[in-house]
C-alpha cells in the first residue's frame, strides 16, 4: 500500500491547477483500505474519484471516467488487465494505469503505464495522472517510462552495485544512486549527457568497450584494481573490482549497454566509511 505524501499527512490542502470540470479517475481495487487511501489522496489533489471494488462495478462506470487506475491482482482469479482490455475496446482514448505488487507484468500491454506498488510513490502516481491528462484534452501523449523501466533492472542487480546504462554514443540513459554518490553528481545530472564529453579526464577509456558491447552484443568482464576511474582513489588500490558491461535493448529499441561495478574483496579496514555505497 502506498504511503500518503508528507503534504497530505500534515493536513495540507494544496491543490493542483485543474479545469472547471475535474478529471474523473476510475480507481479499481478489491482492498477497501487501498481504495479509501488512494481516493483521499487524489481528491486532495483535485481529482474526482470514481471507486470500484469489482470488475463488474468498474465496467459499469466506463462512460463516466477520464482516466483509469486499475489494481492488477483483484483476487478470485481476476485481474485488472481484464478491465483494461474491455476499456480499451469500448473507449480507446481513455488512459490506463496498472498498479501491480509484482513485476510479472511487463510494458507492452494495453495500459499506458505500469507502476510497481511498494516501489512507486504517490508522487509517481500523481505525475503519471498529470502527464496522461493531455489525452483527455485530445492532445497526443508520450509516457516516458525510462526511469521506472531501468530502475527495475538496477533493483535486480543490487543496491551495492554501481549501475549505468548508456547508448552506443556513451550518453547516459540511467544511473542509480550508487553511481551518483560515487561520481559526485545528482542522478538527474547524468541523463542525456555523454560520459566521454563530461568525464573524459576522469573516466577510464570506456568508449571502445561500450561501442563494442552495443554493436556486437558481446559482454565485457574486467576484474581489476582500477575501478571506474582512470586513476584509483587513495583508498581503492587494495580493492578488487568486478566490472561488467553487457548489451541491452533500450526503451526506444536502440542498442545500449549496461555498465556495472562492484567490490569483490574488501580489506579489513572499514571501507564503508570511505565508500558510502558499500
Amino acid at each position: 500500500m502506498m504511503e500518503p505524501p508528507e503534504s497530505l499527512r500534515s493536513g495540507s490542502t494544496e491543490m493542483q491547477s485543474t479545469t472547471a470540470q475535474p478529471v474523473r479517475v476510475l480507481l479499481l481495487d478489491d482492498e477497501p483500505t487501498n481504495l479509501h487511501l488512494r481516493s483521499a489522496i487524489l481528491r486532495q489533489h483535485g481529482y474526482e474519484c470514481v471507486p470500484a471494488s469489482t470488475i463488474e462495478e468498474a465496467t459499469d462506470l466506463f462512460n463516466n471516467i477520464d482516466i483509469a487506475v486499475l489494481d492488477y491482482h483483484l483476487g478470485a482469479g481476476q485481474f485488472g488487465t481484464e478491465v483494461a482490455a474491455l476499456l480499451r475496446r469500448r473507449r480507446p482514448h481513455v488512459p490506463i494505469i496498472i498498479l501491480s505488487a509484482t513485476i510479472d507484468r511487463y510494458f507492452g500491454g494495453v495500459e499506458d503505464m505500469h507502476l510497481l506498488k511498494g516501489h512507486s510513490s504517490v508522487e509517481d502516481l500523481l505525475d503519471a495522472l498529470s502527464s496522461l491528462e493531455a489525452k483527455r484534452r485530445g492532445a497526443p501523449v508520450v509516457v516516458d517510462a525510462r526511469d521506472f523501466f531501468y530502475s527495475r533492472i538496477a533493483m535486480a542487480i543490487g543496491s551495492d552495485v554501481l549501475v549505468q546504462i548508456f547508448d552506443e554514443k556513451g550518453v547516459w540513459q540511467y544511473c542509480n544512486d550508487s553511481v551518483a554518490e560515487y561520481l559526485g553528481q545528482p542522478r538527474e545530472w547524468f541523463i542525456g549527457r555523454s560520459v566521454f564529453q563530461e568525464m573524459r579526464p576522469f573516466m577510464r577509456d570506456w568508449s571502445d568497450v561500450l561501442q563494442t558491447v552495443c554493436l556486437t552484443r558481446e559482454t565485457y568482464i574486467d576484474r581489476t584494481h582500477r575501478g571506474l576511474l582512470a586513476v584509483p582513489r587513495p583508498q581503492e588500490p587494495q580493492l578488487t573490482w568486478s566490472v561488467l558491461a553487457f548489451p541491452i535493448t533500450l526503451h526506444d529499441n536502440r542498442s545500449g549497454a549496461v555498465l556495472t561495478a562492484r567490490i569483490l574483496d574488501k580489506p579489513p579496514t572499514r571501507t564503508s566509511e570511505l565508500l558510502p555505497f558499500l
